[in-house]
């Protein structure tokens, strides 16, 4: 389903917009969406399911050849893929990329760290629970994210007893990335509770001017 999302400034000029591809329930896609509201940008969000195959079709394979959301294609026919990568090109020269090097440095450290360390887990176990209902066959390895997904956010938590956001004093794409699938960490079991200032840290983001949360009538 195509959606046209017509906000305050128009990053390609007012003849062009770029199209999104995704699905706003994927913390991945989810980061594009709210990285581009956050900075007011135009664009056609087009959703896509891959639970229907809809990522498999020959034309968007055309567009992503690993069949996976997000996608996004530029006016000029330039495509990109992979969640960091399009977020990091959103916001090229805005406030969300710290202009200090070092501090830009540790963003993408986060933003690895996030990739890595913790939607392997936190992300898979929402999957896992939230969309697949805990089938048995997959229990073993709900039980592995569990274990390694709780040590990621104390690490998370502890990092951010000490600072209001993961790099420097203001919100950066290091923030976006990890906010997308820990917000909704209580969909695969975590409790975030037992997190202060990971909880501290969530109202921080979704107090934002032009924040928009993850679920939206698409």
């Amino acid at each position: 389903m195509q959606t046209s999302r017509s906000v305050a400034r128009d990053f390609f000029g007012a003849a062009h917009i770029m199209k999104i591809y995704g699905h706003i329930k994927s913390g991945n896609c989810y980061k594009v969406y709210l990285t581009a509201e956050l900075l007011g940008l135009r664009y056609d969000w087009i959703t896509l399911d891959n639970s229907k195959g809809e990522t498999h079709t020959a034309e968007f394979l055309a567009i992503n050849p690993n069949g996976k959301v997000p996608a996004m294609v530029l006016p000029d026919g330039r495509r990109l893929a992979e969640s960091n990568a399009i977020i990091a090109f959103l916001a090229d020269g805005s406030h969300l990329i710290p202009q200090d090097r070092f501090e830009y440095a540790q963003m993408l450290q986060w933003m690895f760290f996030e990739q890595y360390s913790h939607e392997p887990y936190i992300a898979v176990a929402r999957f896992i629970q939230f969309y697949q209902n805990m089938p048995a066959e997959r229990q073993a390895e709900y039980d592995t994210c569990q274990i390694k997904g709780n040590a990621t956010l104390r690490l998370m938590d502890h990092h951010l007893s000490t600072r209001p956001y993961f790099v420097g004093t203001s919100m950066s794409l290091a923030d976006i990335a990890l906010f997308a699938y820990t917000h909704v960490a209580d969909q695969g079991g975590f409790d975030l509770s037992q997190f202060p200032h990971i909880q501290d840290w969530i109202k921080r983001i979704q107090a934002t001017p032009k924040f928009a949360p993850m679920l939206f009538d698409d």
